[in-house]
C-alpha cells in the first residue's frame, strides 16, 4: 500500500487522525490537519513560504530520527530536496 502524504507539506499521514477536514467536517485525505482545516488552507503560503516553514521544523525532525540508522539533514539539503519535490504535490502543481 502506498504511503499517504500531505499534498501541501509532504508530511506522512499514517492514519486518519492526521488528515485535514473539509467544510462539512468530513475527512480530507489529500491534506494534513496542519495544512487544511474546515475546507481551507490554514496558511496563505506560497510554495517558497511552505518550504521555509518546513525547514524551520528541521531541528525537531532531526531529533526524532534514530541516531543509529538515519542521517540527519542539513537545512541546505532539506531545502534543495523540498524545492525539487514540492512542485509534484497537488497544492503546488501548475
Amino acid at each position: 500500500m502506498k504511503k499517504k502524504i500531505c499534498q501541501s507539506c509532504g508530511m506522512p499521514m499514517d492514519d486518519f487522525s492526521g488528515n485535514g477536514t473539509n467544510a462539512d467536517q468530513t475527512v480530507n485525505t489529500d491534506y494534513c490537519g496542519f495544512c487544511y482545516k474546515d475546507g481551507h488552507f490554514t496558511n496563505d503560503f506560497t510554495m517558497d513560504d511552505m518550504i521555509q516553514h518546513c525547514a524551520d521544523m528541521l531541528e525537531q525532525f532531526n531529533e526524532d530520527l534514530d541516531d543509529d540508522d538515519d542521517e540527519k539533514l542539513s537545512r541546505e539539503v532539506a531545502v534543495a530536496t523540498m524545492n525539487a519535490y514540492f512542485p509534484t504535490l497537488k497544492r503546488w502543481k501548475k
